[in-house]
């Protein structure tokens, strides 16, 4: 750990607006990637798996060794967590024939652990004091599971109550907004309702994922993964764009 790496205010943004519409986009890539490179190339789950927790590892290496929060690499690090969040639940489901809901309880408990365990070593959970190599490396492994346990309790919900891709997406929309509005009254803490958002946003970024490109046939809009996949991706590079040119003028004005 280098005194320039702890003299950082945070390694992460603020969960503001754009990060929110950010990681609901990279949820959306995320489910719709994962399903283009299983099928589309054709490397298998077993392979497409293996591909993308090594990708993933190669990427969240640059990210603990940047100086900064980078906005472009911070979030390829999430796109990439995001894809093998999904891959890794998939796999239990699928190739290991794990019930989703023995999945549901398995990462919702490591979740809580990983919680537990960094406010016990590190004192805070607060994300405006991720400036420790210890501290970001809970918050990317609580990053992993959210995804994890957000993709087996979406499938569940979707299994046992088959409600279909637009009732889904407006359910968990609900759910975000409900613990908004808890947030906001002060029935919910920042730290508790920021990571309830963080898992819900992934069955909400998947249910809409296959909304736009699922068949029509099965409830979709029959746009399939390739442009879903174009159209969002683009998006985030503008929003990514424009939110790197802030953190630099940011950083230019705080040097006058």
């Amino acid at each position: 750990m280098t005194d320039t790496f702890t003299e950082l205010k945070t390694k992460v943004p603020q969960a503001g607006l754009l990060f929110w519409v950010l990681k609901m986009m990279s949820t959306t890539v995320g489910e719709t990637g994962a399903d283009w490179v299983n099928f589309g190339l054709g490397l298998g789950l077993t392979g497409t798996s293996l591909v993308s927790a090594m990708l993933y590892l190669v990427v969240l290496l640059f990210q603990l060794r940047a100086p900064r929060y980078i906005p472009w690499l911070y979030w390829l690090t999430v796109l990439m967590v995001s894809i093998t969040g999904t891959l890794l639940t998939d796999y239990l489901t699928d190739q290991l024939q794990v019930p989703l809901l023995y999945s549901v309880v398995m990462f919702g408990s490591g979740l809580v652990m990983v919680l537990m365990f960094w406010h016990r070593t590190e004192g805070t959970l607060e994300f405006s004091s991720i400036n420790t190599l210890g501290r970001e490396l809970y918050y990317w492994l609580a990053i992993m599971l959210t995804f994890a346990f957000g993709t087996a309790l979406g499938d569940a919900l979707a299994e046992k109550m088959s409600l279909g891709y637009l009732t889904t997406t407006l359910l968990f929309a609900v759910f975000i907004a409900s613990s908004a509005v808890l947030w906001r009254i002060g029935k919910l803490s920042s730290v508790a309702s920021f990571w309830t958002v963080y898992v819900l946003t992934r069955p909400l970024g998947a249910s809409l994922a296959d909304l736009f490109s699922q068949p029509i046939k099965e409830g979709g809009l029959g746009y399939g993964t390739t442009p879903v996949n174009i159209i969002f991706l683009l998006a985030m590079a503008i929003l990514i764009g424009a939110s790197t040119l802030y953190s630099h003028s940011s950083r230019q004005l705080s040097k006058r």
